[in-house]
């Protein structure tokens, strides 16, 4: 239930003219993401996020993805779907078929928590989330108390954060999640971004090295602190001849100019 609480966020609603220091970082991302030209292959995007913050940010943006549903009201799982895609047909085209730009495949490694059980089969469900705008700013003993009356509105979850996380990727849909994980990685000239994961679930840290071997596969890891021991994990990627960058800022204290108060900076660099 608390882990249901903590992860049924809700996208600021920041309007049209919203400055770009409160537009969300997902809309921000999505849309360098989409921005790309479709020709050089399509994004697929994995995620091990339990909440909607990307479909919600999807929707804003009026980005088109297929997640391995099928339907609306009470979606199913069926993994064919990602093996669509989307185009112009030839009479709005200018006589020609043409991929539709904004379009994407999007993946839930971890479930969601839109996702709940019916019989034998996953089906997909998006929640409101009205009743737990106010949770997020309680203090921790608040959402204790609160968390009796959410719990009539909370499903259950997929793979939570517990020792049995590497056997419950066995099973479906994770195990097919996972298997498109490792084939999208083994395709030649693929581009892998990491952003927000420290390596710390073995089970996917082993199909992320295991496609290193790839020989052109390329990998940059995003990594916001540069005392992370993440950086030397990627450097002995990188001495084993593997195509692995990590980038994160870095601390250069500048002189500051005559008759300045200018403090020193802090710039981001590639390492």
């Amino acid at each position: 239930m608390a882990i249901f609480a903590e992860c049924a966020l809700s996208l600021p609603d920041t309007g049209p003219a919203a400055s770009p220091a409160t537009i969300a970082p997902q809309l921000a991302f999505l849309s360098k993401l989409v921005a790309r030209d479709s020709n050089l292959g399509r994004t697929h995007l994995f995620t091990l996020n339990y909440d909607t913050l990307f479909e919600q940010a999807l929707e804003l943006l009026g980005i088109q993805y297929f997640d391995g549903f099928t339907g609306r009201a009470a979606a199913r799982f069926d993994p064919s779907v990602y093996g669509l895609d989307i185009y112009y047909p030839g009479e709005v085209a200018e006589g020609r078929v043409r991929r539709f730009g904004k379009f994407l495949h999007f993946y839930k490694l971890h479930s969601s928590i839109h996702w709940f059980e019916q019989g034998n089969e996953m089906r997909a469900r998006h929640p409101d989330l009205a009743p737990f705008q106010k949770y997020a700013s309680l203090m921790p003993a608040q959402k204790a108390a609160v968390l009796f009356d959410l719990a009539g509105k909370t499903p259950s979850l997929g793979i939570l954060p517990t020792a049995n996380k590497l056997a419950q990727t066995l099973t479906m849909p994770y195990a097919h999640l996972f298997r498109s994980l490792q084939v999208r990685l083994g395709i030649p000239r693929t581009f892998l971004l990491v952003l927000g994961y420290g390596f710390g679930d073995d089970h996917v840290s082993r199909v992320i090295e295991n496609a290193l071997m790839n020989p052109s596969l390329v990998m940059l890891v995003i990594e916001p602190n540069p005392n992370s021991p993440v950086i030397e994990r990627i450097r002995r990627y990188k001495d084993l001849g593997k195509r692995a960058f990590v980038l994160c800022p870095t601390e250069m204290r500048l002189s500051p100019l005559p008759n300045s108060s200018t403090q020193p900076s802090m710039i981001s660099l590639g390492q």
